[in-house]
């Protein structure tokens, strides 16, 4: 069938309708961030363009999130948001005169509405648009340029960053909407990069698939995708991308996402090509998987499932052969770790790794990782709305597994099988979930059920 067509603009009706809901939750955290924080307005500073060292190359611009949860405009630097409880929020679009460089188009969609919107043709001009009273401000972003806090001393102080990080966990409808929008965009690619891989596409050209059926360029992408075929696999992060295709098709890793005025997904498949030994322990991952997205619900400490993943890696590395023994004594001499080192998953939204991933409260006191994971990226006990990765995986990586030799654990590993499956590289599969009070909703499968 066609693709479906869906609307990612900033005139989408549904994402409107949400919108004024999610502006006024965003005005009651910052109205108590800002008396905890003992100050009067919130001036949060979209960012500013870097230059490359020793060149006038500008690097791609990412607009500070705290920015992007008020406002939808992923491509506005030097612009401020003037936030003081019971006013209605300020928006300083810079709208620069440039013959060099395209320019903004006229404030536009429908976020204008919440808004007193004041255009300025230079950065110099946003003083004016700021409150008078400077000592009684605080800035919230990025500022490597002290002109652009325009004399606001308090920089990101933390007291009032804990308070937002915390509550930004749990998402606003608004943001759940964009964050479906955001998964369905990134099925759409991944499935042209799974026809890429079928068709014996290099890495390069399957990226370049995925991209255009996403819609995104490079710089769009909420993180660079991975895109690996065969061993490339085992490298958690490959984002190199060989441009000729390799003698022989294996098996093929993609985690890539996309975005939808800022809002991120994260989605992971692997796919083989019919290898007896991996397409078992694809089924087995696949089904460990499901299981841990079934344990999502609200209440839920996230270390803990974190560990239900070790514990079912330990029978799948039993079930596919690769270890022998039981559950405990897998874990406790490092085997499962040795074939599975990331965490269970992170919390997703204005940044893939969004942040308060560690938090236990607004005051800033934090959950410590389970003694031995060191980087699993949440620790916190699940709260409805929050989104969350789900990504259980399996590597062949040398350099772990080579750390097992001459340790209690080397007779547990069946060396044999792993040299079996050391050209696969390994298995990751990664939904993106919301959690909710009795289980979970599956953006990533929802959007896969509708879009194959």
């Amino acid at each position: 069938m066609p693709p479906m067509k869906y609307d990612y603009s900033d005139k989408n009706p549904q994402l409107g309708a949400l919108y004024p809901g999610h502006i006024e939750t965003l005005r009651a955290r910052y109205d108590h961030a800002l008396e905890q924080a003992g100050a009067a307005h919130a001036v949060i500073f979209s960012g500013a363009q870097k230059y490359a060292f020793l060149d006038d190359y500008m690097t791609p611009f990412k607009d500070n999130p705290h920015f992007l949860a008020w406002a939808p405009l992923t491509s506005l630097p030097l612009s401020y948001i003037v936030y003081t409880p019971g006013e209605k929020p300020v928006l300083v679009y810079n709208q620069p005169h440039d013959y060099w460089h395209p320019v903004p188009a006229a404030p536009d969609g429908y976020w204008t509405g919440q808004f007193d919107v004041r255009v300025i043709h230079d950065v110099e001009d946003a003083a004016e648009h700021l409150p008078a009273d400077r000592d009684k401000c605080v800035l919230i972003g990025e500022i490597d340029d002290a002109t652009h806090a325009f004399g606001i001393e308090r920089v990101n102080p933390t007291s009032m960053i804990n308070i937002l990080h915390f509550a930004r966990g749990a998402k606003t409808e608004y943001e759940l909407a964009c964050i479906r929008l955001a998964s369905r965009r990134g099925v759409a690619g991944h499935l042209a990069a799974a026809a890429g891989f079928r068709d014996h596409k290099s890495e390069f050209a399957i990226h370049q698939d995925y991209c255009k059926a996403a819609g995104h360029v490079d710089n769009e992408l909420p993180y660079a995708n991975i895109i690996a075929l065969n061993e490339h696999g085992a490298i958690l992060h490959y984002t190199d991308l060989d441009r000729d295709p390799p003698e022989e098709f294996r098996s093929f890793l993609i985690d890539a996402g996309a975005q939808v005025h800022g809002y991120a997904s994260d989605i992971t498949r692997t796919y083989g090509n019919g290898d007896t030994l991996f397409e078992a322990l694809i089924e087995r991952m696949e089904a460990i998987q499901l299981d841990l997205v079934g344990q999502v619900r609200a209440g839920v400490d996230f270390r803990e499932l974190h560990l239900t993943m070790h514990r079912l890696i330990a029978g799948v590395l039993n079930d596919c052969d690769l270890a022998s023994g039981d559950a405990d004594t897998l874990l406790k001499t490092g085997v499962t770790s040795a074939f599975q080192p990331a965490g269970l998953g992170h919390l997703i939204g204005l940044q893939v790794h969004d942040v308060g991933g560690f938090l236990e409260n607004e005051g800033g006191t934090t959950i410590d990782r389970p003694s031995g994971h060191p980087f699993l990226r949440l620790t916190r006990v699940l709260e409805e709305n929050m989104v969350v990765t789900i990504e259980p995986g399996v590597y062949i990586i040398d350099m772990l597994l080579d750390e097992l030799r001459g340790t209690s654990a080397e007779s547990h590993v069946n060396w044999t099988a792993v040299d079996a499956l050391r050209p696969y590289g390994g298995v990751r599969i990664e939904d993106d979930v919301v959690v909710l009070a009795d289980g979970c909703e599956n953006l990533t499968r929802d959007a896969l059920a509708e879009m194959q």
